[in-house]
């Protein structure tokens, strides 16, 4: 009797498994009649199809995609399933992209105050981290006193970020503004957001900022900074910069490579995200053009 049952349930199992279909997905093989090798040459047809597809701008307005370039942090299950992450977040909250210098609102919620959500108007002024790591901070002026906020992208306790004002900066870190009179880091908390035409090419705000006489928080005669005015410094000062100069970096091409992520690398990534980016991207014009139009007013 023992082995007539499990005759049966071996019977079972392979007429289970025979009907078994798994779920779609990029890179699953499905169990049917065409060879193993033939399924992965198709999935490396349809992912050399999405390289062809995703566009090169990607790189810029998603940098929070692209791994840490060093070596030591690179784990290649632990950032495709960091992108996982990250789409499901952005699936729930629209993300729009911004630049260092653009005014950005944030509303999230605060557990001290619960049902009460706290929103935030500022000036971005740093963009660093990747992956969930990928966060940014916003300055502005309250009661006469600078107010500086560092928020995650991807923090779930984020309820919404718009960007009021798109346009970028001269420089790739805007931390002198701390050191800038306060009326350059002054924004409105009721600031209505400027909605560009679409294909506006980014607007580059070539303003050049004055500092405050010292003591500064940092040595930005040494930083090599476009976006303030001619600092007043003494010879011993510029004596003492220029002994720590590094003029020959831009040259460095092995530093460059250490710093950045090949481009091959770049297009693998973005073909992977791009199927769903692009939905979001339209999703997010199509609300923008409903925000953009005005019903007529019927006059009697």
């Amino acid at each position: 009797m023992a082995c007539v049952g499990r005759a049966i349930l071996s019977l079972e199992i392979r007429q289970n498994f025979k009907n078994f279909k798994p779920p779609p997905g990029r890179n699953s093989l499905q169990f049917s009649s065409v060879p193993v090798e033939d399924q992965k040459q198709n999935n490396n047809e349809i992912l050399k199809e999405r390289k062809d597809i995703a566009p090169p701008e990607f790189r810029f307005l998603f940098p929070e995609f692209l791994p840490d370039p060093n070596p030591l942090m690179r784990n290649s299950l632990r950032e495709r399933l960091e992108r996982m992450d990250m789409m499901a977040r952005r699936a729930q909250i629209d993300i729009p992209p911004f630049y260092v210098g653009s005014i950005v609102g944030v509303t999230h919620s605060d557990p001290s105050s619960p049902g009460k959500p706290i929103r935030f108007v500022g000036i971005c002024i740093q963009k660093s981290g990747c992956g969930l790591r990928a966060n940014f901070i916003l300055r502005n002026v309250v009661d006469h006193q600078g107010v500086e906020v560092n928020y995650n992208i991807y923090d779930p306790t984020i309820q919404k970020i718009d960007c009021l004002r798109l346009e970028k900066r001269l420089d790739d870190e805007l931390l002198y503004l701390r050191d800038a009179p306060l009326e350059y880091s002054t924004f409105s908390f009721d600031m209505e957001p400027e909605i560009l035409p679409e294909g506006t090419p980014v607007h580059i705000n070539d303003i050049k900022v004055p500092l405050k006489p010292r003591p500064w928080l940092e040595r930005w005669e040494r930083k090599n900074l476009k976006g303030i005015q001619d600092l007043v410094v003494t010879e011993k000062q510029l004596k003492k910069a220029a002994a720590v100069a590094t003029p020959w970096e831009k040259y460095d091409l092995m530093k460059t490579y250490r710093n950045t992520i090949p481009a091959e690398d770049q297009t693998d990534i973005f073909a992977e995200v791009y199927s769903d980016l692009h939905q979001l991207q339209i999703t997010r014009r199509k609300s923008l053009r409903k925000t953009a139009f005005s019903r007529p007013v019927k006059k009697n």
